[in-house]
């Protein structure tokens, strides 16, 4: 998925609960199944942040030769503008975009 063009509000949205249980039936499940995507979320991003960031690593840690890379400041501050991981993944839920499934529901076969 693209983040950058994400539609999720950059602030705390109250939500209604009952919106979020309605797919499941049960909110922890939903609560869960937001936080796994989550985590995801910020996994790929972290990611994608430590990748771009690399180009800028120095291989000599020395005091004297720190200095302020200008494209590195905006990567940063790009990154940080993102809404959070956890307001992505609501915003995902809520519009189905997140495939799921719960084991323990899923009916077995028997022989």
């Amino acid at each position: 998925m693209d983040y950058k063009k994400s539609t999720a509000p950059t602030n705390t949205v109250t939500r209604n609960i009952m919106d979020l249980c309605e797919e499941t039936g049960n909110i922890y499940e939903s609560v869960a199944i937001i936080a796994k995507r989550a985590n995801q979320i910020s996994a790929d991003i972290k990611g994608e942040l430590s990748k771009k960031l690399q180009e800028f690593a120095s291989s000599v840690d020395n005091l004297d030769e720190v200095f302020e890379n200008r494209e590195q400041i905006e990567i940063s501050r790009f990154y940080e503008k993102l809404p959070k991981p956890t307001l992505m993944a609501t915003e995902e839920f809520i519009e189905g975009k997140v495939f799921y499934r719960n084991p323990a529901k899923e009916p077995t076969l028997e022989a």
